[in-house]
């Protein structure tokens, strides 16, 4: 089980300290938005190199972005250990996962709550993670949206025993972690619920021992 906490609400003016906050995370969750893919704005390549320089922690870049394939390899470049773009927005999806692998980077897939997982079975070979967005994309603190709750069960299946890693972004808080990780998650994103809570680190371990617990596949 990986809690994976997004910096988007985190203190953007000293982000290097707020990583510091959770030492105990098993990554570090980046949010790349382009206010096209979705309709917020908030960093791109320069703070993640800034950030591969301050951290040796693992760094999860998320891309919601238009044409990942142009611009997400450059993330890879730079020394992040994952890079996950979505499918709605990707034009040679299969070029660009072997792309992101090519250049030393795990490569992930992100789909939309109203995206079927279906569709793309033929891709889970290509990548190293499945990012199931549990809220639509573009602003944290949202409430999760339960109706992704079977896609998380579906695309476990689907998964069998390949070593992919399943995650989940949105809403992700103790309440709602336990719903999760029992359809078959294994790595979660929780942003205001790290950031917000009196010591973040504390939380990061509070929601990994309630999503191992709530585990049972």
């Amino acid at each position: 089980m990986r809690i994976t906490p997004s910096i988007l609400n985190a203190d953007f003016t000293d982000l290097a300290h707020e990583i510091q906050r959770i030492p105990g995370a098993d990554a570090i969750h980046v949010d790349v938005m382009d206010n096209h893919f979705v309709p917020n704005l908030t960093i791109g390549l320069p703070v993640v190199e800034c950030l591969r320089k301050a951290t040796d922690q693992f760094l999860d870049i998320h891309l919601m972005i238009e044409d990942p394939d142009r611009w997400g390899p450059a993330y890879a470049q730079a020394g992040a250990e994952s890079v996950t773009f979505h499918l709605e927005a990707a034009h040679a999806p299969v070029r660009l996962a072997r792309e992101l692998r090519a250049h030393g980077a795990r490569a992930s897939m992100a789909l939309k709550p109203a995206t079927p997982i279906e569709p793309y079975a033929e891709m889970l070979d290509e990548v190293d993670m499945v990012l199931l967005m549990t809220v639509e994309p573009g602003f944290g603190g949202q409430k999760f949206l339960d109706l992704v709750v079977p896609k998380i069960r579906r695309t476990r299946e689907l998964i069998g025993d390949r070593p992919i890693w399943l995650q989940v972004d949105g809403g992700v808080s103790a309440e709602t972690i336990g719903r999760c990780a029992e359809a078959g998650a294994d790595t979660f994103v929780a942003g205001s619920a790290v950031y917000n809570a009196p010591d973040p680190d504390a939380m990061v371990q509070q929601l990994r021992e309630t999503a191992v617990a709530s585990c049972h596949h």
